[in-house]
């Protein structure tokens, strides 16, 4: 198994992470946080991830045997602007998205088409971390939210934060509920 980078672990426990959780980790790679995170949510949780990669897919696959024969693990190729919940498939209580063009504004087009679907996808009083990102697009949705969220510490453009900071921001994450993602 590929340790985790500092950076990525410091992510990982900064993450309100507990048993039976269901998290979706957007742009997965090759699955190295989306395994610390399933040893975390164990048992009864349960991490899917997402990665536009089959390439990074693969990696995750092979490199996450036990965990998926666990149960507690899968994959899925796709992005997260197309993203859906399968047929039957429960939302997800934390979504993560580490360095994703597609929520943290590098990519706005494609930022407007994916944040509709994070919220598609995340249960009542679910939470979304994104890194990086600096503001989250309006959406309607009854539900109070924070529409700025501060957690530009990850746009490479600084020096590594301490874990407080991650925290801080952590704090911070957008709260929906699922009934107003949907308007």
């Amino acid at each position: 198994m590929t340790p985790l980078s500092s950076r990525l672990k410091l992510v990982l426990d900064a993450l309100p992470l507990r048993r039976g959780l269901r998290v979706l980790e957007v742009g997965c790679g090759p699955g190295a946080l989306a395994r610390a995170m399933a040893a975390r949510v164990a048992p009864g949780g349960h991490v899917l991830g997402l990665d536009r990669s089959s390439r990074a897919i693969a990696q995750a696959v092979a490199g996450s045997a036990s965990e998926m024969a666990a149960g507690i693990m899968s994959f899925r190729q796709g992005t997260i602007e197309e993203f859906a919940l399968a047929a039957g498939e429960a939302p997800f209580d934390l979504i993560v998205a580490v360095r994703v063009g597609a929520l943290d504004g590098r990519h706005p087009e494609a930022q407007a088409k994916a944040w509709p679907r994070l919220y598609a996808a995340l249960a009542q009083g679910g939470r979304i971390f994104v890194d990086g990102v600096e503001s989250t697009p309006a959406i309607a949705s009854p539900t109070p939210r924070r529409e700025s969220i501060d957690a530009g510490y990850t746009t490479g453009t600084g020096p590594l934060p301490d874990t407080s900071e991650i925290l801080e921001a952590v704090a911070e994450v957008v709260k929906v509920s699922r009934a107003g993602s949907r308007k």
